[in-house]
């Protein structure tokens, strides 16, 4: 049975998961591209689409709503500024996963998670 298993845990309690994520969605949105677990990046996928969705709006209410999520007002004025506008026209989908060998150290699937 699927019972309690709606999201990855990542062996982290609530708070570090936030923060995991959070963290991921800033690097995302500061370089446009990252490297990390195939499985953090399909979890980082729906919050950072969900960010460009809020920011596209471009107001102030956006703009505070973004900035409550990701605490970092650099990275939230070039998302309201520069990223979200690219996606005006654009019906969600803002990201791309692309699959990339095995880790060596410990085997671990990798993936490079970015911007459309």
């Amino acid at each position: 049975m699927r019972h309690h298993n709606a999201n990855r845990k990542f062996g982290r309690n609530t708070d570090q998961r936030a923060a995991l994520l959070r963290s991921l969605a800033r690097e995302l949105f500061l370089h446009g591209r990252i490297t990390t677990t195939e499985a953090k990046a399909k979890e980082v996928r729906p919050y950072a689409e969900e960010l460009i969705t809020i920011a596209r709006v471009g107001d102030l209410s956006a703009r505070r709503l973004v900035a409550a999520r990701l605490a970092n007002n650099v990275i939230v004025k070039k998302l309201v500024d520069i990223v979200a506008p690219q996606y005006k026209d654009r019906n969600g989908g803002y990201t791309r996963i692309i699959k990339l060998e095995r880790r060596p150290s410990d085997g671990s699937k990798m993936a490079v998670i970015e911007l459309v």
